[in-house]
């Protein structure tokens, strides 16, 4: 075993991941625990979808299927682009994936050399770094900040550009924020990668969660942009489908023919009855979808009105299913205060830290769990206040 260690990659780092296993073991260890840091939507599947994977078993549809994917699910993921977002894919322009994760490490396989310096939100969903930092690329965070609702701000992505900047990494809506980039900032990052000569990764997953007040602008559909732009999405968060590990990228047909082989390489192809449920999941009803994201905007009214009274504080939640909370008036860093939530209140959350948050003073609120379960959580915190708060 130490021979295997000493034997490692550079690119093999040690995560600190001390804080995230601290709070899972206590966890195991206490009766009726509260989760509420997950990120896996907690509905089941559309049954039609699980109907269609069936089907396909059934009539032998579980082989290879070209590395890019099935050419009926490419097209109507085509279609789907062009319907929700006004994006103008072809089907030789789209890559199925096993999931929006190996969409992620193939774009940075194609584009990041040694020294290359990507530009990445903080905080973020902390696998582009380790990504990035596998190619041999440098993270260069883009700071958010609560008084701005944690958006992607222009003029932070402008200061940061240097000659070896690579890509910029538009991830809206965001997590673990709930962030979505309002159009008009949208328009100037698109500038600014024009005039810089630099490359957009869009991170859309969450495209399909946006509430009222709130606008999605896809990058790529703006003049110049589809040029310059990779845009990512997926079924993950959108249809619950978490575990059936379906997601894809969309970009300019001779970009997509440079990275087949790199793509068959890493899985050969995303599951191929996932694949035909994925295309299920795009032509069945789409009510399924509807009922997902009235719940999550009722679960996050829900919360966002148990922290005001708390006397919490957060970035307002454009999209996805996340509150991004502010702890500080507790006395507590975030880490020493979700291990004490979990034990005095047994709700579970995880601390900023773990998304890239250079501070120490925010928690990420999942709003999956069902309404009543989210009410008894915040009773219970309610209940242990005198005992959370430090100060």
């Amino acid at each position: 075993m130490m021979r295997l260690l000493a034997s490692l990659s550079g690119r093999m780092h040690e995560e600190d991941v001390s804080v995230r296993t601290r709070l899972l073991e206590i966890a195991a260890k206490l009766p009726d625990v509260i989760a509420l840091g997950r990120g896996d939507p907690d509905f089941h599947t559309p049954a039609h979808i699980v109907e269609a994977a069936k089907r396909a078993i059934d009539a032998n549809e579980h082989h290879y299927t070209h590395p890019t994917g099935l050419p009926q699910l490419r097209e109507a993921i085509g279609a789907h682009l062009k319907g929700q977002y006004g994006l103008e894919y072809g089907v030789d322009e789209v890559v199925v994936t096993a999931g929006t994760q190996e969409a992620v490490m193939l774009c940075m396989l194609a584009l990041v050399d040694a020294g290359d310096e990507v530009l990445i939100p903080s905080p973020r969903f902390t696998s582009y770094d380790s990504a990035v930092e596998m190619c041999g690329g440098v993270v260069v965070d883009i700071p958010t900040e609560q008084a701005s609702d944690y958006a992607l701000r222009p003029e932070e992505i402008e200061r940061r550009i240097t000659p070896r900047t690579k890509a910029i990494i538009l991830i809206s809506p965001n997590n673990p924020t709930g962030a979505v980039t309002p159009p008009e900032n949208v328009r100037a990052i698109a500038e600014i990668a024009e005039r810089r000569n630099v490359v957009v990764i869009a991170d859309e997953i969450y495209a399909r969660i946006i509430f009222a007040g709130s606008t999605h602008l896809s990058i790529a559909t703006l003049p110049g942009m589809k040029a310059r732009t990779i845009t990512l999405n997926g079924f993950s968060k959108s249809h619950a489908m978490t575990g059936w590990r379906v997601g894809y990228l969309a970009a300019p047909r001779e970009f997509v023919r440079r990275i087949t082989e790199a793509r068959h390489t890493l899985s050969i192809n995303a599951a191929t009855p996932s694949q035909w449920a994925a295309l299920a999941a795009l032509q069945g009803p789409q009510e399924p979808v509807e009922a997902m994201v009235r719940a999550y905007g009722e679960r996050r009214a829900q919360t966002m009105a148990a922290l005001d009274a708390l006397g919490f504080t957060y970035g307002h939640p454009g999209g996805a299913f996340y509150v991004y909370t502010n702890v500080a008036h507790t006395g507590l860093k975030a880490g020493a205060f979700c291990e004490a939530l979990l034990r005095e209140a047994r709700v579970l959350v995880f601390p900023g830290t773990l998304f890239g948050d250079p501070g120490d003073s925010h928690i990420r609120i999942s709003l999956l769990q069902p309404a009543a379960r989210i009410g008894e959580a915040f009773d219970r915190i309610a209940a242990a206040k005198q005992r959370l708060f430090a100060s």
